[in-house]
């Protein structure tokens, strides 16, 4: 068996993205992009009957921990899942 080392800051940026989802709305939000690969904002708080704001704040916060892409066209931003990784 190999004595494997564990890196502090990489265990402290996953547990950062696990406290990020460990949220009902944000685990909802996750849940739709997995269903659907893009959403925008008006997309998903309509499907999950929440305020704009509401949305946008949970949409930042999984963003800011790299658990979503976002991507930029022209006043449409399209949200996309990057949790692939995690699944590993």
């Amino acid at each position: 068996m190999t004595n494997a080392k564990l890196d502090p800051q990489k265990l402290e940026e996953a547990a950062s993205k696990l406290r990020a989802m460990a949220h009902p709305m944000r685990i909802a939000i996750i849940g739709l992009l997995e269903q659907q690969e893009q959403m925008n904002v008006t997309q998903i708080y309509e499907a999950l009957k929440i305020e704009q704001a509401s949305a946008s704040h949970h949409l930042n916060i999984l963003k800011t921990k790299g658990v979503l892409n976002q991507d930029e066209a022209g006043k449409t931003h399209s949200t996309s899942s990057n949790t692939k990784h995690l699944a590993r």
